[in-house]
């Protein structure tokens, strides 16, 4: 009989843990260069996206919504076929691997740090180099586009971007959750592909493409601070993590691996040592 084409939810989460335990193992060299890539995949994701729908007539309404949602995936697919480290994922990886103590909260927070900041790098580097050195951006009807969407984002209340945060990170892990389950790349394309667009067609907040949206807008003339993207990088954060640590890591790490009657502890000071 052959072997299913795909792998059982148990057996994703003893992977998700081990990917998560190998990340903060990378050198930070490593680190900023796949986080820079994966920046970069997602802006061009969304850039994609403004450069589809922009055009568009305002009469097809959320359908546009729909269309951007269907071809801003590719910036995942990218990050997890090609290869480059993303927040958002590690928002889940990364605490698999802490409830199984396989790394302390120091690796965590070495990850993310240096994640973060190539993944920032990587998005700016699409917003100028290609939105605006380019001029993919700067004219019409992709220079409104861009501007309306950073000024939406950057209007929402702060706790409205947290709530809406949570739903984006749930939704993009479990996309990498389906993905790391496929076993080959056609199932890892359509896995990644439907919980991305629903995010995207819904109007959650991703911070890494938040790093686009808002700086692009300000590239191309939209009034917004850096004070008040700063401030919705941050909402969009907390959310982010929220969705990824509580509603996909925690809940699969206690239904699938956690064993009963085993406490629940923080590392000892020699296991946070191993990362």
């Amino acid at each position: 009989m052959a072997a299913a084409n795909f792998l059982s939810p148990a057996e994703i989460a003893r992977l998700a843990a081990q990917a998560g335990e190998e990340k903060t193992k990378y050198g930070i060299g490593k680190l900023l260069i796949l986080g820079f890539l994966a920046g970069a995949f997602i802006a061009l994701g969304a850039l994609f996206d403004i450069r589809v729908t922009a055009g568009l007539p305002d009469q097809w309404g959320t359908l546009k919504s729909l269309i951007g949602g269907a071809v801003f995936p590719i910036g995942l697919m990218f990050v997890v076929i090609a290869g480059g480290e993303l927040l958002t994922g590690n928002m889940m990886t990364v605490p698999m691997a802490l409830h199984e103590r396989r790394i302390g909260i120091g690796g965590l927070v070495y990850n993310w740090l240096w994640v973060t900041i190539g993944n920032l790098v990587g998005s700016l580097f699409v917003a100028y180099g290609f939105g605006v050195l380019a001029k993919m951006l700067t004219a019409a009807p992709y220079d409104k586009a861009t501007i309306a969407i950073a000024v939406s984002k950057a209007s929402l209340p702060f706790f409205a971007t947290i709530m809406s945060a949570i739903g984006c990170n749930w939704l993009v892990c479990l996309a990498v959750w389906l993905a790391l389950g496929a076993r080959d790349i056609v199932g890892k394309i359509f896995g990644i592909w439907f919980p991305i667009m629903g995010f995207v067609a819904i109007g959650f907040q991703h911070v890494v493409a938040n790093m686009f949206f808002l700086p692009a807008g300000i590239f191309v003339g939209a009034h917004v601070t850096w004070g008040q993207t700063i401030v919705e990088w941050i909402g969009a954060f907390i959310g982010n993590a929220i969705g990824g640590w509580l509603f996909v890591a925690t809940a699969y790490w206690y239904t699938l691996l956690r064993v009963p009657g085993k406490p629940v502890s923080v590392p000892t000071a020699a296991e946070t040592s191993r990362t």
